[in-house]
């Protein structure tokens, strides 16, 4: 007969606690997600404040202390838990002071800022029209076409499948999630078809503009082929856009003339045609916004030797409000358990602020010292580095160096870099020198910036020149590096030049 037993088993493992887990997260943030992280505790946390300036007035509760009036202290922790509550008490207050304290210029002040498109034209004390009435309304993607759709007489069910096709598009205005997807994830009852989900597509790409909602480039640009009047031209661009699309792409007029059995010239005028449609139909009515990258390390050359500083820009500033902090530990009792809560993560914020932009500082000092070649005489002079490398000179892991250079940035006097930018293997050259990627990268832009226009290289007549410098290259690591330059193919490189 089979017997049960327990056992004690001890082994030894290494796990990561959820407050740990939560850091290794933060760390591998940019700088401006992390930013917003700390502002959101900043408004949560009542041991929190800004060093720009505080919401209270900090110094009755530091009176209070210096005098030792206990009702006062008192006073002051209970102003301190309720701040720490959602603010129910201030809503379910009718006598509250805000309302009573501000003034009139105040209060028409947040009239004209609060009001609405539904409450007709503000205008301003003199009769003119004010700054805000004057500011352009930028209508999205999603919002135009949702609109287009809630003036169609449909049933309820095929609105919502249409307003859920609407939802997954993206920036260009694409549906790049697969219907079969759109199918499970839409809960109705009963449940959604995917002969239904064809239908509710096909509504969503009539509408305006046109080629939306398509899944493909193909299908975008045949989509927008009814506005092409002739149509000869227009069933002649239908067969190139179908069965031509990379010899159009190409620009290869010649490749399309023998496979269509059409002349040049035709082509030609087609092909002009066809390029007049748009690609990414949602751009239109994308965001104006421009996401600059902001740099975390700041390189300059001070009296010949290259400091690093962090850019004060991006460090939070957020400390522990002290005063808060006092009255707690004076008054502290097993019925404020929460607020103790507060009070730890509020220290582990600051902990974490601290060492997140230390170790920063200390991987991007370790690279500069080595890779101050590349800062001095350019890409040429890049060093190949690894992540043990740094790792090992800052006494952290390797994981921990390759989170602190993602998405960190460096400006120095010939630009803005990622930090893993300075990373590279080494390639050992016909000497037995190490070179890195980047400088073979800077080689073989200059190769290709001095070569006849008429006459360019290809990739192989590249690696034979890298030869004949000593480097030993690949031919497809060589069209792989062309390719990171953004600089097109042999082929393409002459016909412009034609």
């Amino acid at each position: 007969m089979n017997s049960m037993e327990m056992r004690a088993d001890h082994r030894q493992t290494q796990t990561l606690s959820p407050r740990l887990q939560h850091a290794v997260r933060l760390l591998q943030m940019s700088s401006l997600d992390f930013a917003l992280i700390v502002r959101d505790a900043l408004g949560k946390n009542p041991f929190l404040e800004s060093e720009d300036g505080d919401d209270g007035d900090p110094s009755a509760y530091l009176g209070a202390l210096d005098s030792g009036g206990l009702e006062a202290a008192d006073a002051g922790l209970e102003r301190l838990g309720s701040e720490s509550a959602i603010g129910d008490s201030e809503a379910s207050d009718g006598s509250s002071t805000s309302s009573t304290d501000s003034d009139d210029d105040g209060g028409n002040d947040r009239d004209l800022w609060a009001a609405d498109g539904s409450a007709g034209t503000r205008k301003a004390e003199d009769g003119e029209l004010s700054a805000l009435d004057m500011m352009a309304v930028e209508t999205s993607l999603n919002t135009h076409l949702h609109g287009q759709l809630n003036v169609l007489t449909l049933p309820g069910r095929d609105l919502a499948l249409a307003h859920a096709i609407v939802e997954s598009l993206d920036d260009d205005g694409y549906l790049r999630t697969p219907l079969e997807e759109l199918v499970e994830m839409v809960e109705l009852e009963p449940p959604v078809s995917l002969e239904e989900m064809k239908i509710a597509l096909r509504r969503v790409q009539a509408l305006e503009p046109a080629g939306v909602a398509a899944c493909s480039v193909s299908e975008c640009l045949l989509l927008q082929l009814p506005s092409i009047i002739c149509p000869e031209v227009r069933g002649l661009a239908e067969r190139i856009i179908s069965h031509h699309l990379p010899l159009l792409a190409s620009r290869d007029v010649a490749g399309m003339a023998r496979s269509t059995g059409e002349c040049a010239a035709r082509i030609e005028e087609v092909c002009d045609r066809i390029r007049r449609l748009d690609p990414r139909p949602g751009w239109r009515y994308s965001s104006a916004q421009v996401a600059y990258v902001v740099p975390d390390v700041i390189v300059k050359k001070i009296r010949g030797q290259w400091v690093c500083q962090l850019n004060p820009a991006i460090v939070p500033k957020v400390r522990l409000n002290q005063v808060y902090a006092q009255l707690f530990q004076r008054h502290r009792t097993p019925a404020n358990a929460e607020m103790g809560e507060h009070l730890n993560e509020a220290k582990w914020t600051l902990r974490n602020v601290e060492q997140r932009f230390s170790t920063i500082l200390d991987v991007a000092e370790a690279i500069v010292k080595r890779q101050r070649n590349f800062l001095e005489y350019g890409a040429m002079a890049m060093k190949p580095l690894g992540l043990k490398e740094i790792a090992e000179e800052v006494g952290i892991h390797e994981s921990t160096v390759s989170r602190v250079t993602n998405n960190k940035y460096m400006a120095t006097p010939i630009g803005v870099f990622e930090l893993k930018f300075f990373f590279s293997r080494a390639m050992i050259s016909a000497n037995g020198s190490a070179c890195s990627g980047t400088a073979i990268r800077g080689l073989i832009k200059d190769i290709i910036e001095v070569e006849r226009p008429d006459d360019p290289l290809s990739d192989a007549e590249i690696t034979r020149q890298l030869g004949q410098q000593g480097l030993i290259v690949a031919r497809r690591t060589v069209t792989k590096y062309r390719q990171m330059l953004r600089i097109e193919a042999v082929d393409r490189r002459r016909r412009h030049a034609a």
